[in-house]
């Protein structure tokens, strides 16, 4: 018999891949949650060498990952069109429904709390973000806009500026964009070991590329000296962050923590290059790539949570232990979600 989230090479005539994406970053997450604040040996100590591989509670609670993502989903859902008019005022509510909500009490990022209190005072974006800040706050909750039917540059438009509201530094813009691409291009057909390669190329071709409609003035907040001097110093980041990603790829895999060769993932940058490493290097068991992210000593669950989304966008919900579905928390919100885009 397969172990369950083994692919078996079967293919789905409706693999579901936005379900799969959602569910994934949710799972990862669930997995992620306990680990996020061990090491390794104390991860392998409590769950075994391969990591946690099942979900604990009725239901498995998540964390502020998957709670801000929901935000970010349902505000694109609300929107009637994809511009920055529109969107910008749904993700402020949504945001601030958050930062106020009973279930925001599982150790939430400082960056979002903070950017949410200055929101909420109605001061424009560009003033209320921690301008700074380039955490994986930024791209942890980017995979809905990656899910949507949008031409590329309202998906970049959209990725970027769902960061900027907490996280201006551009280095958590240009992640954020990457980030959103990587599970466009996995929802579309594209094969895993090619996304490497393809976020590189994107990485160079907007490395100096600033979207004003979307952006604003935020390029001014710490003291750019012009708008694409500002941008590009976030995908040069990226870009260093991806070719340490090809260096991990092209050695042998040793077993260890990820983060040894591709950051601990408490920055965005760090986030997207270590969830790949993971999801690359379990290509035919997807909850193998959850366990590789939980199973080490940086940020667990955005990493798992981000290896989760893309693995479920490139297998679908087929990469998933059916049982899963109905014990993760806000289950019934990510099944909404998910039907609207597949």
């Amino acid at each position: 018999m397969t172990a369950p989230g083994i692919i078996t090479g079967v293919i789905d005539s409706s693999p579901r891949r936005a379900a799969g994406s959602l569910f994934g970053l949710a799972y990862g997450d669930a997995l992620g949650k306990p680990t996020e604040f061990l090491t390794v040996a104390e991860i392998v100590r409590r769950y075994g060498p391969t990591g946690p591989r099942e979900l604990v509670g009725q239901p498995a609670l998540v964390t502020d990952d998957t709670q801000m993502a929901l935000a970010v989903a349902w505000a694109l859902h609300d929107a009637p069109e994809h511009t920055p008019e529109a969107v910008e005022p749904l993700l402020r509510r949504r945001f601030l429904d958050w930062s106020v909500s009973p279930d925001n009490n599982r150790a939430p990022g400082m960056t979002c709390l903070r950017a949410c209190a200055e929101l909420d005072r109605g001061l424009p974006w560009q003033e209320a973000t921690v301008a700074g800040s380039k955490g994986c706050g930024a791209n942890m909750r980017v995979t809905p806009v990656g899910l949507l039917d949008v031409d590329l540059d309202t998906l970049a438009g959209l990725a970027q500026l769902q960061a900027g509201l907490t996280h201006g530094h551009p280095t958590g813009l240009a992640a954020s964009e990457l980030t959103a691409y990587a599970v466009r291009l996995l929802r579309d057909g594209a094969a895993p070991a090619d996304l490497p390669a393809a976020l590189a190329d994107r990485a160079r071709e907007q490395r100096r590329v600033y979207r004003g409609e979307w952006l604003g003035d935020l390029w001014q907040r710490p003291g750019g000296s012009t708008p694409q001097e500002f941008i590009a110093r976030g995908w040069d980041e990226c870009l260093d962050a991806l070719a340490r990603l090809d260096v991990a790829l092209a050695a042998p895999d040793d077993g260890g923590d990820p983060c040894r060769l591709t950051g601990e993932g408490w920055i965005a940058e760090e986030a997207l290059a270590t969830a790949l490493l993971c999801a690359l290097r379990h290509p035919d068991d997807p909850v193998g790539a959850l366990a590789r992210g939980a199973t080490t000593a940086g940020d667990s669950d955005s990493i798992a949570a981000l290896a989760g989304a893309f693995v479920g966008a490139a297998h679908g919900m087929s990469a998933w232990p059916a049982g899963w579905a109905t014990r993760i928390e806000y289950a019934d919100q990510l099944a909404t979600l998910a039907a609207a885009r597949d």
